[in-house]
C-alpha cells in the first residue's frame, strides 16, 4: 500500500513526457532540426536587435561627424540615450505580459522601422528619441528571445546549440564594422537606409521560427508531469508554494555582480577607435579592432556552450571577468597593433558568453519564469554601460588620457570575479524552482 503514490507518481509521469516524446516526434523536422532552427532563429534576431539595432552606430558615427550631421559631444548624447533606453528596457521586461514569440517578433518589426528612420530625418531630437526607444526595443528582443531560445533548446535537450543564440550579436558587430570599411564612402544616411533593409530582410527570413506551437504543447506535457507529481505527494510539494523564494539570494547577487562588466567593457567598446587612433596616428588598423572585437565574440559565445553544463555558471563568469579585465588593460600595458589586436580579442571572447551563462543561471534560478530576473540582471548590466562614459569622460578631459578610466574598468572586473568566487562558496539551496537543466 505504501508503494501506491509511487506508482501513481510514476505511471503520471510516464504518461506526460510519453506524450511530450510523442509532441516532439510528431515535429516535421527532427529534433536537432529544430534544435538548430531555433538557435540561428534566435541569433538573427539578436543580429538585427543588438547587431544593428544598438551597434550600427559605432561605425556610422565616424560617418555622421565627418558629414557634419553631429558633433562629438551630440554623438556622445545619442549614445547615452541608447544606453537608457536599454536600461529603461531591461527595467520594464518583468512587467510585460507577451508571449515570448510575439515580443520577439514585434522587436524586429520596430528595430527595422527604427533603423530606416535614422537615414530619412536629420534632426537630433528626433535622432535622440528613436535610439532611446531603440535600446529599449533592444533589451525586450534581447531577454525575449534569450528566454524563448534557452526554453526550446532544454525542452529538446539540445544545450550545446545555445551558444549559437549569442554569437548573434557578434556577427552583427562584423558584418557593420567590414560593411561601413568598404562603403563607407556613401554616407551615413546610406549607411542607415541599407542596415534597415538588411534588418528587414533577415527579420522576413526568421518570421516562421518565432512560434509557440509544438513548444507550448511539450512545455503542456511537462507541466502536466509536474501537477502530477505535486497530486500524489501534496506534502512535499506545498513548501514551495508557502515558503519564501530559496534562491532568492543567489538571485540578488547574479544581478548586482553582473552589473559590473556593462561598466568594464562599455569604456573600451565606446571608446576604442579614439584610443587606438590616439596611440597609433596614421595607422589603418584602428579600423579592425572593433570587428576584431565581434569577431572574437562568435567565437567565445560557441566555445562557451561547449563547455561541461554540470560547472557552475558563477565560476564560469568570473573566469570571463578576468579574461575582460586582461583584454581592457592589455592596450595601455602594450601600446601597440599587436597590443590593441589582442586585447580586442580578449575583451570580445568573454563579452556574450558572460550573457550565456549569466542567462543560463537566471533560468536554473526561475525555471520557464526567468524573464523577470533576466530583465533585472540586464538591467543592472544596463546601468554599468551608462556609467561608463559617465566616469571616463570627465577623467580623459581632466588627465587627457583614457588609461585611469580603464585601469578603473579593469580594476572593477577583478572585483567583479572575487565576488562572484566569493558567492560560490557560500551554501547553495537545493529546493525551490527545478533545475532546468541548462546549469
Amino acid at each position: 500500500m505504501t508503494d501506491l503514490p509511487h506508482t501513481a507518481d510514476t505511471s503520471a509521469t510516464h504518461a506526460a513526457r510519453t506524450a511530450a516524446s510523442s509532441a516532439l516526434n510528431d515535429h516535421p523536422h527532427s529534433e536537432r532540426g529544430a534544435a538548430r532552427r531555433a538557435a540561428l532563429g534566435c541569433a538573427i534576431a539578436l543580429a538585427v536587435a543588438l547587431g544593428i539595432g544598438r551597434f550600427a552606430f559605432t561605425p556610422l558615427l565616424p560617418l555622421m561627424l565627418h558629414g557634419g550631421m553631429i558633433d562629438i559631444r551630440h554623438g556622445g548624447w545619442l549614445a547615452s540615450a541608447n544606453y537608457a533606453g536599454y536600461f529603461v528596457g531591461a527595467v520594464t521586461c518583468a512587467a510585460l505580459r507577451i508571449p515570448h514569440a510575439r515580443m520577439v517578433r514585434l522587436g524586429l518589426v520596430v528595430t527595422t522601422v527604427l533603423t530606416l528612420s535614422m537615414g530619412v530625418t536629420s534632426a537630433f531630437w528626433f535622432w535622440a528619441v528613436v535610439r532611446f526607444v531603440g535600446g529599449a526595443v533592444s533589451a525586450w528582443t534581447f531577454v525575449f528571445a534569450s528566454q524563448w531560445g534557452l526554453r526550446r533548446l532544454a525542452l529538446l535537450g539540445a544545450h550545446g546549440w545555445s551558444g549559437v543564440i549569442y554569437t548573434g550579436p557578434g556577427v552583427g558587430i562584423v558584418a557593420t564594422g567590414l560593411l561601413v570599411s568598404v562603403a563607407g564612402g556613401m554616407g551615413a544616411n546610406a549607411g542607415w537606409i541599407g542596415f534597415g533593409v538588411i534588418a528587414l530582410l533577415l527579420s522576413a527570413l526568421v518570421w516562421p521560427v518565432f512560434v509557440d506551437d509544438r513548444a507550448a504543447a511539450v512545455s503542456g506535457a511537462l507541466n502536466a508531469s509536474s501537477n502530477a507529481t505535486a497530486r500524489a505527494h501534496p506534502a512535499t510539494s506545498s513548501p514551495t508554494q508557502t515558503h519564501a523564494d530559496p534562491h532568492r539570494a543567489d538571485a540578488f547577487w547574479l544581478v548586482v555582480l553582473y552589473g559590473i562588466p556593462g561598466f568594464g567593457y562599455i569604456i573600451t567598446a565606446t571608446f576604442l577607435p579614439v584610443i587606438a587612433r590616439h596611440a597609433l596616428p596614421g595607422s589603418s588598423w584602428p579600423d579592425l579592432f572593433w570587428p576584431m572585437f565581434g569577431a572574437a565574440l562568435i567565437v567565445g559565445a560557441l566555445v562557451a556552450a561547449r563547455l561541461p553544463l554540470h560547472w557552475d555558471n558563477r565560476s564560469l563568469l568570473a573566469g570571463c571577468y578576468v579574461v575582460q579585465s586582461v583584454g581592457v588593460a592589455l592596450g595601455m600595458i602594450w601600446p601597440s597593433a599587436g597590443g590593441f589586436a589582442m586585447g580586442s580579442v580578449l575583451a570580445g571572447l568573454p563579452f556574450t558568453a558572460i550573457t550565456l551563462f549569466a542567462m543560463r543561471e537566471a533560468r536554473r534560478l526561475r525555471g520557464d519564469h526567468a524573464a523577470g530576473l533576466m530583465g533585472y540582471a540586464t538591467a543592472a548590466y544596463g546601468i554599468g554601460q551608462i556609467a561608463g562614459p559617465l566616469v571616463a569622460a570627465p577623467i580623459a578631459a581632466h588627465t587627457g588620457s583614457f588609461s585611469p578610466a580603464l585601469w578603473i574598468a579593469a580594476g572593477s572586473l577583478m572585483v567583479g570575479a572575487a565576488g562572484l568566487m566569493a558567492v560560490v562558496k557560500m551554501p547553495r539551496r537545493q529546493d525551490g524552482p527545478p533545475d532546468c537543466g541548462c546549469r
